[in-house]
């Protein structure tokens, strides 16, 4: 009989040989980082950590229990009227991680007769969801409307189409638009995980049943997650959502480091560290529509070598590869920065040319 530990040294070895073998390593802090999704740097901002020192000192390091046991502190309340007001949704409810959000999304919406439609392209949070729901889960052609429309028609009963609106692993867009005016001739409720969704446009969801779930983790440079929508809807997520009812809520310093960015987001400011957000993606890749930037190579092993090489540079570029994107399409994944200097940009596009060149 195999025990235990040999088992689990026989599925090490077998993700090593794959040349899968991962190691959660330290930053080193000379390195320029193109792995953060602090798209606009706000982890640092001076506001931001001043809120997070402040709600340490007043409420302690964390919130204690769940939040229908132990209540609310009165800044996860006000991040949630924030989050609301910002997308022009209803109410919005505050998890501890976007991924979180999704779980309690589609166990709530979605579970047994409903049919899920789900971009083949989607978290990995989204993907584990939709397992987790007990629907039928049909998943569509990557941002393909007539492949929704064909899975939609005919089809009686409730059903929900959900998707990234901008991708992880390729930063391209979804068909937002088209998403929505077929959820609206459907009759199907719209699920839209904004995550990566920093620089908009904000979607117009008039007339269609819908659902908005994003992190602070990201571009607001925080930790936790959030669903905005109707308050029937958020109401109900209360009392259903078992990632919400059964976790300890969102640390008070996350909250309050969430609603400062957010502030600054909103402001004069925010847009100004858009606007050079744009700027240093133009210089990598012109015209792309978000910070998140796909060098393909294919290879697995060539993959991290080149990441390996950029890494002697001084340059952190993640090599991403199975199961997180399909066999034979590992990439080189950059996350562009508000903050970035123009020398690092340039250093960067040096690294890509002398990588790409490489025998």
């Amino acid at each position: 009989m195999t025990t235990w530990a040999d088992w689990v040294d026989e599925e090490c070895r077998a993700v090593a040989a794959a040349g899968r073998w991962r190691e959660v390593r330290d930053l080193d802090e000379g390195l320029v980082s193109f792995a953060s999704n602090d798209y606009l740097g706000l982890s640092r901002h001076p506001a931001v950590v001043v809120a997070g020192h402040a709600a340490l000192n007043r409420w302690g390091a964390g919130a204690g229990s769940a939040r229908l046991v132990a209540g609310s502190r009165p800044v996860h309340r006000e991040l949630e009227e924030a989050l609301a007001d910002w997308k022009s949704e209803a109410a919005a409810l505050l998890f501890p991680t976007g991924y979180m959000a999704n779980l309690g999304v589609l166990a709530t919406f979605a579970g047994a007769g409903v049919r899920v439609l789900s971009d083949e392209r989607n978290h990995a949070s989204i993907v584990d969801g939709c397992r987790l729901s007990r629907a039928e889960v049909c998943v569509y052609r990557h941002a393909d409307l007539d492949h929704v429309d064909d899975l939609l028609r005919g089809r009686p009963g409730r059903a929900v189409v959900i998707s990234d609106t901008v991708f992880s692993m390729d930063g391209d867009v979804a068909p937002v638009d088209g998403l929505a005016g077929l959820c609206a001739t459907h009759g199907a409720l719209l699920v839209l995980d904004e995550a990566h969704a920093v620089l908009g446009p904000e979607p117009v969801l008039d007339g269609v049943d819908h659902l908005r779930v994003g992190t602070l983790s990201k571009y607001l440079g925080a930790l936790g997650g959030w669903v905005a929508g109707p308050r029937r809807s958020i109401e109900l997520l209360v009392n259903r959502a078992r990632p919400f009812i059964f976790t300890t809520a969102s640390s008070p310093a996350d909250a309050a480091a969430g609603l400062a960015a957010l502030k600054v987001l909103r402001s004069a400011e925010g847009a100004a560290r858009r606007d050079g957000l744009r700027a240093n993606m133009n210089r990598i890749a012109p015209g792309h529509p978000s910070p998140i930037v796909a060098v393909v190579i294919g290879d697995e092993r060539a993959a991290v070598a080149a990441s390996a090489a950029l890494r002697d540079r001084g340059l952190l570029v993640p090599a991403i590869r199975p199961p997180t994107v399909a066999p034979g399409s590992s990439r080189l994944r950059i996350s562009v920065s508000a903050t970035h200097a123009r020398a690092q940009i340039q250093a960067l596009l040096a690294g890509l040319e002398a990588v790409r060149g490489a025998p």
